[in-house]
């Protein structure tokens, strides 16, 4: 089987295959390697086995689409990304009846601050955090990433990305402003509606 006798190549060399050959069946062996970790990624965010089995195989369709657009560099870190996100959207899309209601709940009761209120914002900025993280540039998004979520220090980053300890520094700081203001942003036009 093609996977066993690919076990010695790293996920680089399996991604390399895949971009230079355009054969899907290189990038099954690195998606093999990485369903436990989508599996468990999926369970932590959906706490149900079954959605998190759908999910592994919703990521996998994700993953294969994406990268024929474009070329990841680093391809743990960002297939976590696309879990993590796929998770969130599918919460997202389950908690949205929810919120509208606790909305409108909210909404009757003008001048009160609630808990549920406050609750409600911290989950619509973190909803626009996840939407405005997609949007910075590659090495921003990635260097944000893996020092905030990932709790990463600016040497590790710079040691898992190739950047230097400079220009880490430079794309968390610049990453982080841009995510501010685009998180700002769509704030505006949440509540200007």
């Amino acid at each position: 089987m093609k996977g066993d006798k690919h076990n010695h190549l790293t996920d680089q060399e399996l991604l390399e295959q895949f971009y230079s050959r355009q054969d899907n069946e290189w990038l099954g062996i690195l998606l093999q390697r990485y369903t436990l970790l989508l599996l468990g990624v999926s369970m932590k965010y959906l706490k149900n086995e079954e959605e998190a089995k759908d999910s592994v195989q919703q990521i996998f369709l994700k993953v294969i689409q994406e990268l024929q657009k474009y070329k990841v560099e680093y391809f743990k870190s960002w297939l976590y990304m696309v879990a993590k996100n796929h998770c969130l959207m599918k919460l997202r899309d389950k908690q949205g009846k929810l919120t509208a209601e606790i909305n409108e709940r909210v909404a009757a009761t003008p001048g009160e601050e609630t808990d549920q209120q406050s609750l409600l914002m911290n989950e619509q900025t973190l909803s626009l955090m996840e939407v405005s993280l997609k949007e910075l540039n590659p090495e921003q998004q990635q260097c944000v990433t893996l020092f905030y979520l990932q709790k990463k220090s600016y040497q590790e980053v710079s040691e898992e990305t190739g950047f230097t300890l400079l220009q880490v520094k430079s794309y968390i700081q610049n990453g982080k402003r841009n995510l501010k203001l685009l998180i700002e942003k769509k704030q505006k036009e949440l509540t200007g509606r």
